[in-house]
């Protein structure tokens, strides 16, 4: 019987029930699964209060993520693979995901071990995937598949229809809007990546070092969108360092600072974001070689082809 750890942290419950959709057909195979669900010492609420929400972000950047309270799973116990379910803050992974990769019981779980990388965001998880594949490597672990799920409405609708989610909780239609987060079709549909997952286990697919994903649309990039990310990644930087200058996470002297990122935040997404976005389509057939190039980085390893979905039909 093969073994699997499955570690997330679901502040919305969006990823926890795509993780759930994903772990059926696993648990049907007969899979022997451990769901660890990580406990932040210091809990996040949800909806979140607005200067709880801004308060994460200088550490989420910095990776200086504080200690999540133990884990149920002993640190010395085995594993044929490893899924590793998470969300983006900030343009780096959860501050509850960072503290497992960086914890030394996070370690050894995942030192040698093949990982299956989920993602659940808006739609900017590139370059908190390489921040990800950085931490997972220094554990020694070895990334085999990447899957990312996003919210398909526009990313000018999407500026709107989130941060509501995240203040009220509510993700309904709103003014015209679609509705927040990723489709509901888009998570049920994660169960094909369970069933190919069961089918390569019972295979020993884990082993080949081969992704067991691939063909089943797992990753599709839309490398314009990288471009505004490593701006915005510079940029990020410069501003966690000057909020950590002003205190410690939770210190109310930290909130002036937090504030005018906040408007900073807000005027970046309002005018050099669509900004840089036409001019990317309006020097389009000069910048195809580079995009495509980001294109085929980003979307490794299980990549965008739908070759199986294709012949499954």
């Amino acid at each position: 019987m093969k073994k699997v750890l499955v570690v997330h942290y679901s502040q919305t419950g969006q990823l926890a029930d795509i993780v759930a959709e994903l772990l059926q057909p696993l648990r049907a195979a007969g899979v022997a699964i451990h769901e660890e669900v990580l406990r932040p010492a210091r809990p996040h609420p949800f909806p979140w209060p607005f200067f709880d929400f801004l308060d994460v972000f200088p550490e989420s950047v910095r990776m200086d993520a504080a200690p999540n309270l133990p884990l149920t799973v002993p640190a010395d116990a085995d594993f044929d693979l490893v899924i590793l379910a998470w969300q983006v803050w900030y343009l780096s992974p959860s501050l509850p995901v960072t503290a497992f990769l960086k914890s030394a019981e996070g370690r050894r779980l995942l030192a040698g071990k093949p990982v299956v990388s989920v993602v659940a965001c808006r739609n900017m998880w590139m370059t908190a995937q390489e921040k990800l594949a950085a931490l997972l490597a220094e554990a020694g672990a070895r990334l085999v598949d990447h899957v990312a799920l996003t919210d398909d409405a526009h990313p000018l609708a999407t500026f709107i229809t989130t941060p509501r989610w995240m203040f009220t909780g509510r993700r309904d239609r709103f003014l015209g809007l679609p509705r927040a987060g990723v489709a509901p079709r888009d998570v049920a549909g994660a169960a094909r990546f369970g069933h190919a997952l069961a089918e390569a286990l019972a295979q020993d697919g884990e082993r080949s070092g081969q992704p067991m994903l691939a063909g089943l649309r797992a990753a599709v990039v839309n490398p314009r969108l990288v471009i505004s990310e490593r701006a915005g990644q510079r940029a990020f930087k410069v501003w966690s360092a000057l909020v950590r200058a002003c205190g410690q996470p939770g210190q109310r002297r930290r909130r002036p600072a937090l504030a005018l990122f906040a408007l900073y935040l807000v005027t970046l997404i309002i005018t050099v974001v669509p900004t840089s976005l036409a001019l990317q389509t309006l020097f389009a057939p000069l910048l195809r070689p580079r995009l495509e190039r980001l294109r085929a980085q980003y979307e490794q390893p299980s990549g965008s082809a739908d070759f199986k979905l294709a012949h499954d039909e």
